[in-house]
């Protein structure tokens, strides 16, 4: 979300107990605990796969009296969850079915309705960017001759199929400290069996691809280089490349974020005059969490007996897909410029295709993220209990159809998080989710007959 978003909401936590910011995952399970707690509305700042998904678990959970809402009466989208629900993920995952056994692995930032869909067709779970890696490591060590299909975000397919690749370069030592049941062997076997959606994008993280590569290489050879794995494949081999030499990381958003943070608390305990850069490969909302992380790690350093004088600087290296070019007036624009190579282009709002750089949002945006304002937060709450049903746009969606097989959307859907959840538990898929592997074939026999819980 916005940095005032962000900056409201975290300062006014001190004073209200209801206010929860973190990553989807989580967020459901937040509302659980506020209507618990007496909370007669609930307002979600996310895209609609979040509120949907806190609809279905405050229902689960039996607290269907409980008002949910989103920021805005348009549909606020998400490209990877909109990829997932097209009929094409689909046919991927019917032929990928024909390979018996196989398994789904899912991006959490997908709808409820692809979870649900996908479970009727091949045994699912989600992940996400921290745990997708041991997730499918873990399911090809749990089932001998799996086939694991993992969707909807392509690049994230190829880098871990490409991370992978990387690891038969390694020692059995140093593989098995990843993952203790593999070795070379077997992670050769698994490249075979390991298949990824082909046509699936964030559309944010598209942008950092061998433009920005370029650019990194020429300005930022020396920076600290962080960078999700939803990035296309030239970011993540150059950071993978600066991971090797212990100055990148690549991962979820709480990697990176942990890594800036060891970086400069390093740097503070080497109690020495230090300037650290980090070139950001996400979206730029995170700057928000890193400005609060490093101020919270940097803080002892402003003590008389500390000789620390540490500075952070955050890069966004900027495509050139995500500027539009404006008028050379920029002093009349009230706005900074932003160099591209030696190409300067004013940051300004209102860029091509809502994404990119914007005074509201910096670099590398996410436009859906960006309809969550503290303006549209207000009229929602400020018309709250809806008694003249003016909010009926706002309203989380409640599913109402079934699934083909005449099941709860909401019931077959939650099934691959709670999946998840066991695996984050314990480290191991549930019992029940191998059950449904080794007896879905593609023969016309449903697994969805066999017992879910």
């Amino acid at each position: 979300m916005d940095p005032e978003v962000q900056g409201i909401l975290t300062a006014a936590q001190k004073e209200w107990p209801h206010i929860h910011i973190s990553d989807s995952l989580v967020m459901a399970d937040s509302a659980v605990k506020m209507a618990k707690a007496g909370c007669q509305f609930i307002t979600v700042l996310g895209v609609d796969f979040m509120s949907e998904n806190v609809r279905a678990i405050l229902d689960q959970a039996r607290f269907s009296e409980i008002g949910v809402y989103r920021m805005s009466d348009d549909r606020i989208g998400c490209s990877l969850a909109d990829a997932a629900s097209a009929p094409a993920y689909m046919d991927y995952l019917a032929e990928g079915s024909k390979s018996p056994p196989s398994l789904h692995v899912v991006y959490i930032n997908t709808s409820l309705e692809t979870k649900a869909y996908a479970h009727e067709l091949v045994p699912t779970i989600t992940c996400t960017s921290s745990n997708v890696v041991q997730t499918i490591l873990q399911a090809f060590a749990q089932v001998p001759d799996l086939h694991v299909l993992y969707g909807p975000d392509s690049y994230m397919g190829a880098n871990i199929k490409e991370l992978f690749q990387q690891m038969t370069m390694m020692t059995d030592e140093e593989i098995g400290e990843i993952h203790c049941a593999h070795n070379k062997e077997s992670i050769r076997s698994l490249l075979r069996r390991l298949h990824y959606y082909e046509d699936g994008t964030c559309i944010v993280h598209h942008l950092f691809g061998h433009e920005v590569v370029e650019q990194i290489n020429e300005m930022y050879s020396d920076a600290f280089l962080t960078a999700h794995f939803e990035v296309p494949g030239e970011m993540f081999s150059l950071a993978m490349e600066a991971k090797r030499r212990g100055m990148g990381v690549v991962g979820s958003t709480r990697n990176i974020l942990d890594f800036i943070k060891q970086r400069a608390q390093e740097a503070l305990d080497r109690n020495v005059k230090e300037h650290l850069q980090f070139v950001l490969g996400t979206e730029s909302g995170m700057v928000t969490s890193i400005v609060a992380a490093v101020r919270n790690v940097l803080g002892s350093a402003e003590s008389p007996t500390s000789g620390a004088k540490i500075s952070v600087e955050i890069v966004f290296p900027v495509s050139s897909e995500s500027m539009t070019k404006t008028s050379s007036d920029q002093s009349s624009l009230g706005v900074n410029p932003g160099k591209i190579g030696d190409l300067m282009l004013p940051v300004v709002p209102g860029v091509a295709s809502g994404e990119g750089c914007s005074i509201h949002g910096g670099c590398a945006s996410c436009p859906y993220m960006k309809m969550n304002s503290l303006t549209s937060l207000l009229t929602v709450c400020h018309q709250l209990p809806d008694e003249k049903n003016t909010l009926l746009a706002f309203r989380a969606e409640r599913f109402k159809s079934q699934t083909p097989h005449g099941k709860s959307i909401a019931d077959v859907g939650c099934e691959p998080i709670l999946h998840m959840r066991h695996f984050q538990a314990t480290k191991k898929l549930p019992d029940n989710l191998v059950h449904q592997i080794l007896h879905c074939t593609s023969n016309g026999r449903s697994c969805r007959g066999l017992s879910l819980i």
